[in-house]
């Protein structure tokens, strides 16, 4: 059975190409080879500021290496900002338990009140059902279990990771697009990027590779999978928008006082729309977030694919808005406030790492040797899930590390391990694994997983003590026999 997400469930809209598509021609150019200049020289240099790329450069400068962080955007903080998707997925487990620990509790603790909402710790796992009810349709109670999953606002996200990002002394680099990576002898030695200034370098002993797609591991020769868990919307895109001027709170009380009516409305929505999308709350009860409708069947890493969802998504928020200022209640004064700049991309590419996350694990729960932190499960019926070092590590090239919703894992756990907090846990991990294997001159996947271990505790992350008395490192083929196997 595909289990996919066994909490949350939300319509799939099978892409339905609208744009005319133009040929492309079957011809190449051979780019002239030139000298670069050198921007930057630094231990561990991040490539994309989303939540995986901002807690790697903070973790790693707090452990003293010299850190260039290089983001394309104007902000950080990545989807959970850019993307509109600031519903933060679970940090507790199904126990009320906070798992995600380290670099996502200061987040919130940095995060002034009126700028999040989410249940009491007091009520993080309660089963009590008029608590679960209410917390349901604030989509922080699933299973009739309420969980740590708050709203935030995304303009202050921005910039509590900005203000985490320099008090480390991490430089940062925004309107930067990493291009290519500068690879030597197997090893990643930092990368080729675009901006205002033309190409440059920046040259690195560690590269954290935080795009989200891939990029830079890609295109470093590692292999990668793309598989998909049809039954999930891990694999589906869309831009999500929000809405000012609604009330919420009327609602919610029409979703749960009138059932037949909630539902004649969605049914005259999709009539009329046809791709069709509920709100969700979010940190006020004034302002309404659309995380859809997901759109199926295209690729993130295609521009015509992405240009075919950026205009459909657009003409959709419009005709929504039409749709609800009419029809549903709490909507008659709503007025679009933003469109999210960033596409809310789920997947593109995952790293075949040395280890892998995968689906056996829902079962058994048994720490890992290697665990570098713990993510909640899908489901009650499952135990947690021990994210093991090497899941951030390629099999086939060094220096470099692949945190955030890219790493190394299945189909299924994809469903999962894309999520915003999991992104600062890997993140974490790779940040705090990339300074100190900067730190002692050795390649990452050479780094003693204890010493890792030790810092990522001293961080505050939540790494258990392993069931397991084997605490050696990560095994793995030299990039130089896993190229050889691989080809």
């Amino acid at each position: 059975m595909a289990e996919g997400r066994l909490f949350f469930t939300s319509e799939i809209f099978e892409g339905g190409r609208r744009r005319r598509r133009v040929a492309r021609p079957q011809k190449t150019w051979v780019e002239p080879s030139r000298t670069l200049p050198v921007f930057a020289e630094c231990d561990v240099l991040v490539v994309g500021g989303g939540p995986a790329g901002t807690a790697a450069a903070v973790s790693a400068a707090r452990l003293g290496a010299d850190v260039v962080l290089l983001e394309r955007y104007n902000h950080l903080g990545g989807l959970s900002t850019g993307g509109l998707v600031f519903w933060i997925d679970r940090m507790t487990d199904w126990d009320g338990k906070p798992v995600i620990r380290g670099f996502a509790e200061e987040v919130f603790d940095r995060l002034p009140k009126e700028y999040v909402c989410g249940p009491a710790r007091a009520d993080w796992g309660s089963r009590d059902a008029a608590t679960a009810a209410y917390w349901s349709l604030r989509a922080a109670a699933f299973h009739g279990i309420v969980t740590w999953s708050p709203m935030v606002c995304p303009e202050r996200l921005k910039l509590v990771s900005l203000d985490m990002v320099e008090e480390a002394g991490a430089r940062l680099a925004l309107h930067g697009w990493a291009s290519v990576p500068v690879v030597e002898d197997g090893a990643v030695k930092g990368v080729v990027f675009e901006s205002k200034e033309g190409r440059q370098a920046i040259l690195a002993k560690v590269t954290v590779d935080a795009t989200g797609d891939g990029d830079i591991f890609h295109r470093a020769g590692v292999p990668s999978e793309n598989d998909i868990e049809k039954n999930d919307i891990h694999h589906c895109m869309n831009t999500a928008w929000i809405w000012a001027g609604v009330d919420m709170k009327r609602w919610m009380d029409f979703r749960t006082s009138d059932p037949d009516g909630y539902s004649a409305f969605m049914a005259l929505g999709r009539e009329k729309v046809r791709h069709f999308e509920r709100p969700f709350t979010s940190w006020r009860d004034d302002v309404a977030l659309f995380m859809g409708p997901r759109q199926s069947g295209f690729d993130a890493l295609n521009v015509d694919d992405l240009t075919e969802v950026e205009t459909l998504c657009r003409r959709l928020m419009w005709q929504h808005l039409e749709v609800f200022r009419a029809h549903a209640p709490g909507f008659a004064n709503a007025y679009p406030v933003q469109s999210a700049p960033q596409m809310g991309v789920r997947h593109t590419r995952r790293m075949v790492g040395v280890e892998k996350v995968v689906r056996a694990q829902w079962d058994d729960g048994t720490p890992l040797s290697s665990e570098v932190g713990v993510s909640p499960s899908l489901s009650p019926r499952f135990r947690n899930i021990s994210v093991p070092y090497g899941a951030l590590l390629p099999r086939a090239v060094d220096g470099l590390l692949a945190p955030g919703r890219h790493l190394s894992c299945d189909a299924t756990s994809h469903s999962f391990m894309r999520e915003i907090p999991q992104c600062w846990l890997t993140g974490h991990a790779a940040g705090a694994a990339a300074a100190l294997a900067a730190s002692v001159g050795v390649a990452p996947r050479a780094l003693d997983v204890t010493v890792l271990q030790s810092a990522l505790q001293k961080q505050g992350a939540y790494v258990r003590p392993s069931a397991s008395s084997d605490r050696a490192r990560p095994r793995a083929q030299s990039p130089a026999a896993e190229r050889k196997a691989i080809s």
